[in-house]
């Protein structure tokens, strides 16, 4: 069945027109979705701008409380309080009763200029006179106290103030017996005997290093002016001196002839030992990294070796270049 060609224009007309139609409703579909776009942006953008606005009063208000904290503390600690030229009326109505409170409260004293201008105001014959009275009161002084004696400083009391190694009291000593620490594997507890009318109980941590038998009967050097300190429950009155490294500790060997209760000394830094090393005052801590052993593997204060007599070097078997400790 043909359609005429009448009805078929008809037909396309009414597509286009409707065509027409749809891109129209389209166009004010994309308005109005743009429209409602931009009232939720600026709607939230209202709101987060209000509440930018209530996060920056509330900031201000602890901005100004904190300055008024300032302002107060300041006034206790007698800073003038000093109203700056472009300030609002209401800041300098409010810094008026600071400031007159702190002029009130230097009235109370004296000018610090007017004290500069008296005390340059004396002419050299009061400042004579004053001289010659403060030198008369001194002289009666004098003549009414006793005059002291001063006593020797005994030489137990060690070194004064020089720090160095002869404040150290090293001996030779020589572990009379040992033992392991019941409550502690890595630690010996020797008894000494470093010429004293007893021996000392001395805690070392050599267990890992050095075998029991080899520390039986041992002569070693000793350090005997410091403070006793408990090590795990016993009571340690000294130290032995070992050359020590990370990886490695060995015992120093004093030379042959060395007798049990000799001082240890460095030929260049004389003088006589402390009779208790002070702990406040640290030291053994402050002359400690000056005890090396050197390349030598000698023992040695700055550079400079060990004595006893005469007899020899303090040697270690195999270290060198490590600490003393």
């Amino acid at each position: 069945m043909k359609i005429p060609p009448m009805a078929s224009l008809a037909v396309l007309q009414k597509l286009q027109s409707r065509a027409a139609l749809a891109d129209s409703l389209l166009i004010q579909l994309r308005t109005q979705l743009e429209a409602v776009r931009k009232s939720a942006v600026e709607k939230a953008c209202a709101t987060e701008e209000d509440r930018l606005e209530k996060e920056n009063d509330k900031l201000r208000k602890e901005v100004q409380a904190l300055k008024e904290r300032l302002i107060q503390a300041e006034i206790h600690n007698g800073i003038t309080q000093v109203p700056l030229p472009n300030a609002k009326t209401s800041d300098v109505v409010n810094s008026v009763p600071i400031v007159a409170a702190k002029v009130e409260q230097q009235t109370s004293q004296p000018p610090v200029g007017n004290l500069k201008v008296l005390a340059t105001g004396n002419n050299d014959e009061e400042k004579k006179d004053n001289k010659s009275k403060k030198e008369s009161k001194k002289e009666s002084k004098k003549d009414a106290q006793p005059e002291k004696k001063e006593e020797p400083k005994s030489a137990a009391a060690g070194g004064g103030d020089k720090l160095d190694v002869s404040r150290l009291n090293m001996r030779i000593g020589k572990i009379v017996n040992v033992k392991k620490h019941p409550d502690a594997d890595s630690l010996y507890v020797e008894e000494v005997d470093v010429g004293e009318s007893k021996t000392r109980t001395i805690v070392s941590g050599l267990v890992q290093h050095v075998p029991l038998e080899k520390m039986q009967d041992r002569l070693a050097v000793f350090l005997v002016n410091l403070k006793p300190a408990k090590m795990r429950g016993i009571l340690s009155e000294g130290m032995i001196m070992c050359g020590s490294s990370p990886e490695k500790v060995e015992i120093i060997e004093p030379p042959e002839g060395a007798a049990v209760g000799d001082r240890v000394v460095v030929d260049a830094y004389p003088g006589e030992p402390d009779e208790l090393l002070n702990p406040k005052k640290k030291i053994w801590e402050q002359i400690q990294p000056d005890l090396r052993i050197t390349c030598d593997g000698i023992a040695a204060y700055k550079g400079s070796p060990w004595n006893v007599r005469n007899l020899g070097p303090f040697k270690v078997p195999t270290m060198t270049n490590s600490a003393i400790k």
